[in-house]
């Protein structure tokens, strides 16, 4: 059979990171890559581009989503309920807005931030968990895909599991072209956000920023031609742009081992000053990239941990000289 022909749809969305885009392919099964936010503008704007396409909502067959994060999920609630919805499994208590999981979310923030040293006065865990959902559906997993899998419907590609971003984050890799629908995975304008998450296995918080750089350095031995992203444009260029992004990865690292060098600081002191002008605004976001950053450096063996008063603090563990090489 013909590889299938993938047609990017742009959907605006009121998040800072722009349009998302979403990809149709005309194959067994139309299927369609995402669905956008939540809105009364994306589902016009989506709605108009099927048009166009001589398509409606209806003939969707099914939507795989790369991952649970509204501006790729909140649409779904649009679609027919035969609509097929696929992705990996950990999408599920997301997208359906598990009441329980929701709870669970709000506590374990809650309680994460606090011993982080996020004060108390700073706006709440709870309030942000509660927003994330905000242009999010209320929607379930018809089925549900994991590494190595294939769909119904999409001949010669492939489900690779990119955890990172998001824990329900997943690829789509056509071996013969080389073809990647990426997600949030990697992107040209600007690097990924590996986001805090409560576990959905075991009791060990997720590492996202450690998972995103395994998955970054994954797509280093695949023969890739193209990938197609959730934001921005199309990269060809794929391997030099995931060199940039690894290497930005060293110096923020570098930077925030510097920071600690002279004494102990609780994770949100180091946010503080690794974001001093937007930390207030983008709390969850910020401190998801220094958490990150620290999970990062513990683990390679540079810092290390301690807990004082509830409060969990950060500290140089060898005295070496920084080796950025």
């Amino acid at each position: 059979m013909k590889d299938e022909k993938v047609i990017p749809i742009s959907i605006p969305t009121p998040f800072a990171v722009g349009d998302v885009n979403i990809y149709l392919l005309k194959g067994e099964a139309l299927t369609l890559i995402d669905a956008g936010p939540k809105t009364k503008e994306a589902a016009a704007v989506l709605k108009s581009k099927l048009l166009e396409l001589n398509l409606t909502l209806e003939d969707i067959d099914q939507v795989v989503l790369t991952h649970h994060h509204a501006d790729h999920a909140g649409l779904l609630d649009e679609f027919p309920i035969d609509t097929a919805v696929i992705g990996h499994p950990f999408n599920e208590p997301y997208i359906s807005q598990d009441p329980v999981f929701i709870e669970k979310q709000q506590t374990f923030f809650t309680y994460l931030f606090k011993r982080f040293g996020v004060p108390a006065d700073m706006e709440s865990a709870s309030l942000t968990v509660k927003r994330s959902y905000r242009l999010s559906c209320k929607r379930s997993l018809t089925k549900a895909v994991t590494e190595g899998s294939r769909i119904d419907g999409l001949e010669g590609w492939k489900v690779l599991e990119t955890p990172g971003h998001a824990s329900s984050h997943i690829a789509l890799y056509h071996e013969k072209s080389g073809r990647m629908l990426g997600g949030d995975l990697l992107l040209k304008p600007s690097s990924s956000n590996p986001l805090l998450e409560m576990p959905q296995k075991g009791e060990k918080r997720p590492a996202p920023l450690l998972d995103y750089l395994a998955s970054l350095e994954r797509l280093l031995d695949l023969p890739l031609s193209v990938v197609f992203p959730g934001h921005g444009e199309s990269i060809t260029a794929i391997r030099e742009l995931i060199k940039r992004r690894l290497e930005k990865q060293r110096n923020r690292a570098s930077e925030v081992y510097s920071m600690i060098a002279d004494s102990p600081l609780t994770a949100f002191e180091i946010c503080r000053k690794l974001f001093p002008a937007v930390y207030e605004k983008e709390l969850f976001l910020t401190m998801s990239e220094t958490v990150g950053q620290l999970d990062d450096l513990e683990t390679r063996g540079l810092i290390t941990s301690g807990e004082t008063g509830g409060l969990v603090y950060y500290m140089i563990k060898q005295v070496e000289k920084w080796q950025t090489d």
